[in-house]
């Protein structure tokens, strides 16, 4: 009897450790997918799937109100392949409305996007170091547009990704 119950405590133990290392780990797994996150985006938006073109998928930050606007992507060291921001607006944007590069550290494309999805301008943007909002360059977008995606310099261009292309934007919009 006294041998039984030894062997049980050992089992219980045993149990009890393995299921704090395994809890352990899973923490840790967490805390790093947590932590590359954050220097990944640096950013608690909403994010997602956006389905590009012929086939290619992004993911997206979404950028809705003002200030997640004009946080943008600003401050950031890079930007995954497949990952850029999306810009939503309430309603149709200007085609004078501009977009800049100020604190921006990555070379960016920027496509302006109608109600329907279709693209109807694209842009490269240079990054701006200047200490002056002022002295950055604007990129208007040359047509009225209800969104906006930033995603890598060269990412449109490398996929023939044009002016008149889509982009599934209706779940987004139809989105809180």
């Amino acid at each position: 009897m006294k041998g039984g119950k030894k062997a049980i405590m050992q089992a219980t133990r045993k149990r009890y450790w393995h299921g704090l290392a395994a809890l352990t780990l899973t923490w840790c797994v967490q805390a790093a997918m947590a932590t590359e996150n954050v220097q990944t985006t640096g950013t608690s938006m909403e994010r997602g799937r956006l389905a590009v073109a012929d086939g290619y998928v992004l993911h997206v930050e979404i950028a809705r109100t003002a200030s997640e606007r004009a946080q943008g992507l600003m401050e950031r060291e890079s930007l995954s392949d497949n990952a850029g921001m999306l810009f939503l607006y309430d309603g149709e944007q200007s085609e004078d409305n501009a977009y800049w590069m100020y604190r921006t550290r990555i070379p960016l494309d920027i496509a302006f996007i109608d109600s329907e999805g279709v693209i109807r301008s694209l842009k490269t943007m240079s990054p701006c170091r200047s200490a002056s909002s002022r002295e950055c360059p604007v990129y208007p977008a040359g047509a009225p547009f209800r969104a906006a995606l930033e995603t890598n310099a060269g990412y449109f261009a490398a996929r023939g990704i044009a002016v008149g292309d889509r982009i599934e934007l209706a779940p987004w919009l139809e989105s809180p």
